[in-house]
């Protein structure tokens, strides 16, 4: 499938803020990816264009019946000034899933592959320096777009890709995060939509991350929404707890997204002969483990942070302190090893970075 350009002029174009001012998702680059989708024609005119508003009318299905996907990943500056993509088919791979899931059209993988390089092309130098970790944040939505009222899958979609250059994730950076434990609210439920990267599963998080925030944590931990009592995820990344020798993570069982970073994760360590348990995992057990001296380091995995240090867990009143708060050494060693890979400083065995 062609894909067509049209490039602002080199006088309109922006330049690339502050490295020190990024943040995180308040900045855009300049132009964008565009493919509409229609029952009759698929998937067709993909189009690279300046970043700007979309029209939607009023009755589009996606503002009334939330059919919403995305995916994220990153681009990264690194070796020879040369841009790594990181495992950016199975990115797609996933968001074909969620598609699947919430009765979208799949994506052309290829295409849309070729299009997210070209996109990186045109606006390659906002991607920044790997200075403090900065990279360019990819984002590939899905909206359904048909303007009608009633239950069922529009007829009508629209694809794109947005390019953000970011920070850090978190204010805390890769210093540990402090987590709120809630059994108050739930993420997703067996049978629901959990493991789709899909816009109401954020929608319905927000409360219980306003809520940890005003209390000053940073983020969420879900407990399984029938008993309440076992982990599965944090609002914004997978979870890891390392037990004495013990490295254990919850099962992927239909309620919890299945991470990239977390899949990356699994692989290294196996590679490192360092025993891993995907099971249930009870918060009560957390707390026990952590009153007996058991509990190592509780991380957490995901794209936007890559690998992130718990220092502290609260729950119903207790508190829980992981490591006296400071950076556990597997963390530290897998996020080491993580950002070398994507940055093109290590040797990639695993086939994982296409170089552009």
């Amino acid at each position: 499938m062609e894909i067509k350009t049209e490039i602002l002029p080199p006088d309109q174009r922006r330049s690339r803020p502050n490295d020190k001012e990024l943040g995180f998702g308040k900045i855009f680059t300049d132009h964008m990816l565009v493919m509409p989708y229609d029952v009759n024609r698929g998937w067709h005119d993909p189009v690279i264009r300046p970043y700007g508003p979309f029209s939607l009318d009023p009755a589009a299905m996606v503002l009334h019946y939330g059919q919403a996907i995305f995916e994220g990943l990153k681009a990264y500056r690194g070796e020879n000034d040369r841009i790594y993509l990181f495992r950016p088919h199975s990115n797609l791979e996933r968001m074909n899933r969620s598609a699947s899931r919430m009765c979208m059209p799949e994506l052309p993988v290829d295409t849309v592959f070729d299009g997210l390089k070209a996109l990186l092309q045109v606006d390659a130098d906002w991607v920044p320096p790997a200075d403090d970790g900065a990279s360019l944040y990819i984002r590939p939505t899905m909206v359904a777009t048909e303007a009608g009222l009633g239950v069922r899958p529009a007829l009508e979609y629209l694809f794109f890709i947005i390019l953000s250059p970011v920070g850090a994730y978190y204010p805390e950076g890769f210093n540990p995060v402090k987590i709120y434990v809630t059994d108050s609210y739930v993420r997703a439920v067996p049978g629901g939509a959990g493991e789709a990267k899909t816009a109401g599963n954020y929608a319905a998080s927000i409360m219980a991350a306003v809520e940890a925030q005003q209390k000053g944590f940073t983020q969420v931990l879900w407990l399984d929404a029938s008993e309440r009592r076992f982990v599965e995820e944090v609002g914004t990344m997978n979870i890891f707890f390392v037990f004495n020798d013990r490295i254990v993570t919850p099962p992927l069982s239909g309620s919890i997204l299945p991470g990239i970073t977390r899949d990356s994760v699994l692989r290294l360590l196996a590679d490192w002969e360092l025993p891993v348990e995907e099971r249930a995992i009870a918060i009560d057990e957390v707390f026990a483990a952590n009153e007996r001296g058991e509990l190592r380091e509780v991380f957490g995995t995901g794209t936007a942070a890559v690998i992130s240090p718990v220092g502290s867990l609260h729950y119903q009143g207790r508190d829980c302190q992981v490591n006296q708060g400071r950076i556990g050494d597997l963390a530290l060693r897998l996020f080491n090893e993580l950002t070398a890979i994507q940055y093109g400083r290590k040797a990639d065995p695993y086939n994982w970075v296409i170089r552009l």
